[in-house]
């Protein structure tokens, strides 16, 4: 993992996940959860949170490049991929656009592409790993639905927190 100065940067209000684990740590109701450690940081921000946006597709990247040309106000967009290693939904043109469009960060339970650029994009951005080969264009895919992410389920508007030592998901915002 590659990480320059500014994603190590302080984020004033941030609150790392490891300080939200240790506050939440009892919490059995389902509001607080944490997602396996599957995903690395491939963006030019480690550390992001924000409300959550979903989209949920498969091999078809038409709804996500959608979603990142909008506005963004600060929110995380999480994309369902159906963990799909076949094909990346996210590259850096869509990253640019995120970060352009005020987008705090991008997870996605599937692949993504243009490594360099990703590091080089103000976005965080994780993922299962990187896949050169962009998606067919077949404009399915749904957003603003309930996705599971690799077992875990995530609402629009839920709160997502991102850092070195992984990614929570609260149903409401946390420590910022």
């Amino acid at each position: 993992m590659s990480a320059t100065s500014s994603s190590l940067a302080p984020n004033p209000g941030f609150v790392p996940t490891c300080d939200l684990c240790d506050q939440h740590k009892g919490d059995d109701s389902g509001a607080f959860r944490v997602l396996p450690p599957v995903f690395r940081h491939l963006g030019g921000r480690l550390r992001f949170a924000g409300l959550v946006a979903t989209v949920k597709c498969f091999e078809d990247n038409t709804p996500v490049k959608r979603m990142v040309e909008s506005p963004g106000y600060g929110r995380v967009l999480v994309v369902d991929g159906g963990g799909s290693l076949r094909r990346a939904l996210v590259g850096g043109n869509l990253a640019a656009a995120a970060a352009r469009n005020g987008w705090s960060g991008v997870l996605v339970d599937g692949c993504v592409r243009d490594a360099a650029e990703l590091a080089a994009t103000d976005l965080g951005v994780v993922a299962l790993g990187l896949m050169p080969l962009p998606t067919e264009r077949r404009t399915e895919g749904q957003t603003d639905v309930a996705v599971r992410i690799q077992g875990v389920w995530v609402r629009p508007g839920d709160w997502l927190c991102a850092d070195e030592d992984g990614v929570v998901v609260a149903d409401r915002p946390l420590g910022q």
